[in-house]
């Protein structure tokens, strides 16, 4: 009898081992670059950026992390004093380690926050869409123009 519960500590603890195994080797995340806008939920120039990081947050979901915070409200007003707020919205854009690159205040349009991307060295590319060429001249094959600039 007692044999038969040594094997089946062992057979358990071998178990438990595999598992941590496959647990530890399977990948994070990845981390993703971020757009972090601070604002407020009544304030003109920030509902005018609601759409917009909405859409972000949809078109590139799995390539950019898109976050607003109203630091109105009183369990937001620590954000404020985190991020140094004196006017909103104010956007910050984060590396995926989480380091400031660079920050816009008050209204920036959806072309505006790609472009500073792009600058900054993150071309994102929204999730399903098509390839925007700069240069179709390598585009042979897609049978795109070269005014509409896109592949796919």
């Amino acid at each position: 009898m007692k044999h038969k519960n040594v094997y089946s500590f062992r057979n358990v603890i071998m178990i438990v081992l595999a598992m941590i195994m496959v647990i530890s080797c399977e990948k994070s995340p990845k981390p993703l670059p971020k757009l972090l806008d601070l604002g407020a939920d009544k304030c003109i120039p920030c509902k005018e950026m609601a759409p917009i990081l909405e859409e972000l947050k949809k078109e590139y979901a799995g390539v950019l992390e898109v976050e607003f915070i109203d630091v109105w409200k009183p369990e937001n007003q620590q954000a404020a004093v985190k991020y140094g707020i004196r006017s909103i919205p104010t956007q910050i854009f984060f590396d995926p380690e989480g380091k400031e690159l660079w920050r816009h205040v008050g209204f920036i349009s959806k072309d505006d926050i790609l472009k500073k991307w792009k600058e900054l060295g993150y071309p994102l590319k929204a999730k399903d869409a098509a390839i925007v060429q700069d240069d179709c001249a390598d585009c042979s094959g897609c049978g795109e123009t070269e005014e509409s600039r896109t592949c796919e």
